[in-house]
């Protein structure tokens, strides 16, 4: 196990004030981090964080996660850890359960035993049904109690507003702030009703960027009024309805700090904004610290400090040992040091107190007990069909009408352009003689050629499905498509579905082949959408942007 030393630092100007921190106060600083872990049982790392740095709060990445039951036994294992540590009030486990294309709790081709695939957000918006996305919602909820989630960072309450963002995309409800605002709200309806705080996120607003948070900072320049009209609506309307937690975002907005300082580390932003000019008292929480945006020019560990300097109740770091405990050191020093307020943590301590007797249990006896296994049996074949139906509910057209495929007029051609579609190809495979063929960029040195091997089998295809993924962003798909369109048989029929967001045609007026838009590539939606193509049901969702 590593030995991390802690750091003392004293200056002239404060050394007068320091503060001999006391094992109560350690645990109160604990219960103000958010930190993550590796590996499919409790580690040494994590036991260390609860047990000698009194962390009050986990999440739970895709990594650590198997099946619902190992997960449970997981949970069961920290929260013994921290009762066994001396913790007052049981653990929030934390996990990013968006649905659709963040679901870390949701099965995948190699864990099949852990949660159900319920549509993402757009996807939810397609489906023009509140109710849908609330009982989806509900249903998840259910799923992750039963493992011993309390908490879930969802839903995600920015507007799209930039169709070039590369982050916020298909994770958003569209580019409507009030249809945003509605659909955030039966989100976090449905999660509170399955017991599991929601989270919305990510305070002010991350959908008017074409940066990365992950990778750089993103600039915002809107003023106070401007995001009033269009990035807040959404946060308004989920504070007055007593959303329990809030997560600040790492995007500056100079024109309304002055600076660019992130948001998630800004007084002017947490503070100033969200808890004076908004009015929100519950748990605000920042992304994770050890993206780019503040890892760069800060580090997690002062970006942490910062955060909480600012007014964060709760800062997330998720992945790095070190990092998380160098955070803990800050905020020791700091508070040593004078320029972090303990009495401004007790603060925050009481709102994240009420939010674990709400959510994480008022007693011990609320966290241990019996994995029920044949609830979990019954709730899963409930939630299986509800899935089903909800995601044959968003496939939408965005234009048609879509041609009708014989069955027995010739091979399908299932074309993608990543090898990842297998799932889709074989949904197609189940319902005519089809072949899958990945495409990539044309070859500059053949003049923009389609390879030997898809001209060859054109010649025999009595249609195509050309699967796009944000081909508004990659331009080479829409290339490759013009190419092949010059090509195929006149009378070979070509369906275009675009697998992510619904842009991929806009920049493509003289492209007019029909078109469907999923939403996401999970596999749930695309099997929807092989549905649709094939006539099995017919498009009822709607396109909740603007093309």
């Amino acid at each position: 196990m590593c030995v991390y030393l802690r750091r003392r630092v004293s200056t002239p100007a404060l050394s007068s004030a320091m503060t001999s921190l006391t094992i109560t106060d350690k645990r109160e600083i604990g219960q103000h981090f958010v930190f993550g872990f590796h590996g499919h049982e409790i580690s040494e790392d994590v036991k260390v964080l609860i047990r000698d740095y009194h962390v009050g709060n986990i999440i739970l990445m895709k990594r650590n996660v198997q099946s619902i039951k190992q997960v449970y036994q997981l949970v069961q294992s920290l929260q013994r850890v921290a009762k066994e540590s001396g913790h007052s009030r049981p653990l929030m486990i934390g996990i990013d359960q968006e649905n659709g294309l963040v679901s870390a709790f949701s099965n995948t081709t190699t864990s099949t035993d852990a949660g159900t695939q319920f549509p993402g957000a757009m996807a939810l918006a397609a489906t023009s049904s509140p109710e849908i996305a609330e009982d989806c919602s509900a249903a998840t909820a259910r799923e992750m109690r039963l493992a011993g989630i309390n908490w879930a960072y969802s839903p995600v309450a920015d507007v799209n507003s930039n169709p070039k963002n590369p982050v916020i995309g298909v994770r958003s409800f569209g580019d409507d702030p009030d249809e945003v605002a509605k659909y955030a709200s039966a989100v976090c309806r449905g999660l509170m009703r399955g017991e599991v705080a929601p989270c919305a996120k990510h305070f002010p607003g991350h959908g008017d960027t074409y940066v990365d948070s992950h990778l750089a900072l993103p600039v915002i320049n809107k003023t106070e009024n401007e995001l009033m009209e269009t990035e807040l609506v959404p946060f308004y309307t989920l504070v007055k309805s007593g959303v329990p937690t809030i997560m600040t975002g790492h995007m500056a907005l100079p024109l309304v700090t002055g600076d660019n300082t992130p948001c998630s580390l800004s007084k002017t932003i947490t503070t100033d904004l969200l808890r004076g000019k908004m009015g929100y008292g519950g748990v605000i929480v920042t992304d994770c610290l050890e993206m780019n945006a503040v890892a760069a020019p800060y580090t997690p560990q002062k970006g942490a400090l910062m955060a909480l300097q600012a007014g964060a109740d709760i800062v997330m770091i998720c992945h790095t040992m070190k990092m998380q405990v160098g955070a803990i050191e800050e905020a020791y020093v700091a508070i040593e040091n004078g320029s972090l307020s303990l009495e401004s943590l007790r603060q925050g301590g009481e709102r994240i107190a009420a939010l674990k007797v709400a959510y994480a249990g008022a007693s011990w006896g609320d966290v241990f007990g019996p994995f029920r296994d044949q609830d979990l049996v019954d709730l899963l074949l409930r939630n299986a069909r509800l899935s089903a139906e909800s995601y044959a509910a968003s496939t939408a057209l965005v234009r048609g009408p879509l041609p009708v495929i014989n069955r027995d007029d010739g091979p399908v051609l299932v074309m993608t352009p990543v090898p990842y579609y297998l799932a889709f190809a074989q949904s197609v495979a189940l319902r005519v003689n089809s072949r899958h063929l990945v495409y990539t960029p044309l070859s500059t040195h053949g003049q923009g050629q389609l390879p030997d091997e898809i001209s060859g089998a054109l010649g025999t295809a009595s249609a195509i499905i050309f699967v796009t993924r944000n081909a508004d962003r990659s331009g080479w798909q829409i290339d490759y498509l013009r190419r092949l369109l010059q090509e195929k048989r006149d009378t070979t029929h070509i369906i275009i579905l675009a697998s992510c967001g619904p842009y991929d045609m806009v920049g493509a007026p003289d492209i007019q082949e029909p078109t469907l838009a999923s939403f996401e590539y999970t596999p749930s939606a695309l099997e929807a959408a092989a549905a649709v193509i094939f006539g099995e049901h017919e498009a009822k969702g709607r396109v909740p942007v603007s093309l």
